[in-house]
């Protein structure tokens, strides 16, 4: 155990790659990493102020460093990734996966078997996958078994048990999907060559097949065996409607493995896709949960050593989004455009695909941990001092001044409060001024608040551009709140975040979760408050035409419209209906006035 003091331990360390290895003082692995660099990526992490708190927690315990000096990056990936399998450290991400894949197996023996199964045996069988799904290999299975006709039964067909008649034909061979080799109908010769062509066909080849049935249709035909021609043409468009349906890019890009990342803050979500003859042949997507402040392309790095790894891939090219350092025997493309940007853009999709139906599952299962991702996202991406649990947002609404009226709504763990949204009119702003009438509701909001002892929002957002948010921090200011509430302005026209003494707005991704909340908040206090600005000018309009009649004054058109709802119900009533409520006199003026 080393006893040096840490910073001793920090100058002692090298300027080349290699990897570094953290121990408590119980001498515990904490972490193991790589580095180009392993004075100045280990001295990072006693210099640098981390964000993350597991990682300031990590740094307080280290009390050893220990590291091992490598020729290359690469081979420092390598290192750190055997070692990480090996002990497990507790700050690591851990790449592990039990499940057992599916293989499809051809069996060695005569006359071969091509079978699914999750056991490889060591008897020189040849086994192609592993597949991410059974599925996938019982298609594939379909596909092989409407072409060749193959035995299905585990029979011993040696070839003195078949020359002795051992065994009798069964319902496989009577159905046309055995050509019966148990009995020497069909050579080993032929049915070797159906199984080469099956070889091929499941390494996304096509080409060899295809080629066999086209001759050999065209050989029928012209000796006049149409319905054995017509069968091979069957055959022929089998295997083009699957190659068709499978192919996603040029057939000459083969034998290369494609990966890409899609992460948020505490999970991270790697696509492996494996490309032959221009078909997608395994997809599979892994969840990493991280631990530190894990960078994409560390993430990266090392999903594709333990990926490749456990598919057992021989691919000696890979097509990334961005470079990171694999071996050196593996060339890594990072493709701008064509069918190889293509094919990287389709392994992202299927990243973002996976990482949204994990979200819904998420929301089912496990609603606190989707709500503390989402909190944790939204104070990343909007640079908060802390989660904004509690999120208020206003929004004003008139015409051309008239009836000014302004909506808050209550956003609570990034759903809607509705029981706690709040409208206002407007009292103290005469004409359309927008601003004024932000500043007079966020004043009045939050001196309620205050004066009601209630708890104060982690954010406030207002729609509206850099004027808007400018009126709304007048009010903070006045109520002493300015610095003690985080307040931003969403801008309607590209989405632009704004922030107080801050220019240059934030643009967010179209996709951004964060961005998505706010727009439902933008949208929620747009509809809340249109709803009640709408109902207000309904309710003015119809008072003006009861009140337009002589006589007849505000009080008189509330109790009308309490008891008959509408000004349509009061036309249709009798005149001893209109008498009953407010008397003859005025229901003679109503009933009069509203018929002619």
């Amino acid at each position: 155990m080393n006893t040096l003091p840490i910073d001793v331990q920090l100058r002692t360390l090298p300027d080349g790659p290699g990897v570094y290895q953290f121990f408590d003082a119980d001498g515990k692995m904490l972490y193991v990493g790589k580095a180009k660099s392993l004075r100045k990526r280990v001295n990072s992490y006693f210099t640098k102020n981390h964000q993350n708190g597991k990682t300031r927690i990590m740094v307080r315990k280290i009390h050893e460093i220990r590291h091992i000096v490598v020729p290359t990056e690469s081979d420092a990936l390598l290192l750190e990734n055997n070692l990480i399998k090996e002990h497990q450290p507790r700050y690591n991400v851990l790449l592990r996966d039990d499940k057992s894949y599916p293989w499809l197996c051809i069996k060695n023996e005569r006359y071969p078997r091509i079978f699914p199964t999750r056991k490889r045996i060591k008897d020189g069988s040849e086994y192609f996958g592993p597949y991410t799904q059974m599925k996938t290999v019982r298609a594939l299975l379909d596909l092989i078994k409407g072409v060749y006709p193959l035995r299905t039964c585990n029979y011993d067909l040696s070839r003195d048990k078949i020359e002795a008649g051992k065994y009798k034909l069964c319902l496989e061979y009577h159905l046309g999907n055995c050509l019966g080799p148990c009995e020497a109908l069909q050579d080993e010769g032929s049915y070797q060559r159906q199984v080469d062509d099956i070889r091929e066909i499941i390494k996304g080849n096509f080409r060899s097949p295809l080629q066999y049935f086209r001759r050999r249709m065209q050989q029928l035909a012209a000796d006049m065996h149409f319905e054995e021609a017509q069968r091979m043409k069957e055959k022929i468009e089998v295997l083009e409607n699957y190659q068709a349906k499978s192919t996603v890019v040029h057939p000459k890009i083969s034998n290369v493995d494609v990966f890409s990342i899609v992460s948020d803050t505490s999970h991270a979500y790697v696509n492996y896709m494996q490309i032959s003859h221009g078909l997608v042949v395994r997809s599979h997507t892994m969840e990493i949960k991280k631990k530190l402040e894990e960078s994409d392309e560390d993430l990266l790095s090392l999903a594709i050593v333990d990926l490749r790894e456990r598919f057992e891939s021989d691919s000696r090219e890979v097509f990334l989004p961005f470079r990171v350092a694999l071996s050196g025997d593996i060339r890594v493309t990072v493709p701008k455009q064509g069918d190889k940007r293509k094919i990287v853009d389709l392994s992202e999709r299927n990243a973002r695909f996976y990482r949204q139906e994990r979200f819904k599952q998420i929301r089912i299962t496990d609603p606190d941990r989707h709500v503390k991702r989402l909190m944790d996202q939204m104070k990343r991406d909007l640079r908060l001092p802390e989660e904004p649990r509690h999120i208020e947002c206003f929004d004003n609404s008139n015409i051309q001044g008239s009836n000014p009226v302004a909506a808050c709504v209550v956003f609570r763990d990034g759903k809607p409060a509705k029981k706690e949204y709040r409208h206002f009119n407007i009292k103290t702003v005469t004409g359309p001024d927008d601003f004024a009438s932000m500043t007079e509701v966020v004043y009045r909001r939050y001196r309620r608040l205050l004066d009601d002892g209630e708890s104060l929002p982690q954010l406030i957002v207002i729609d509206g551009g850099k004027g808007q948010l400018s009126a709304a921090l007048k009010s903070l200011e006045e109520l002493g709140l300015r610095g003690k509430i985080s307040i931003i302005g969403i801008a309607k026209r590209l989405e632009e975040i704004y922030f107080p003494q801050d220019p240059i707005p934030l643009y967010l991704d179209k996709k951004s979760e964060t961005l998505r909340v706010i727009q439902q908040l933008r949208n929620e206090a747009h509809r809340f408050g249109i709803t009640f600005h709408r109902n207000k000018r309904s309710k003015a309009a119809i008072n003006s035409v009861l009140q337009g009649i002589e006589g007849i004054g505000e009080k008189t058109a509330q109790e009308l419209l309490r008891k008959f709802k509408s000004v349509k119900r009061i036309r249709e009533s009798s005149l001893e209906d209109l008498t009953a409520v407010i008397g003859p006199a005025k229901a003679r003026k109503v009933y009069d006035s509203l018929r002619e």
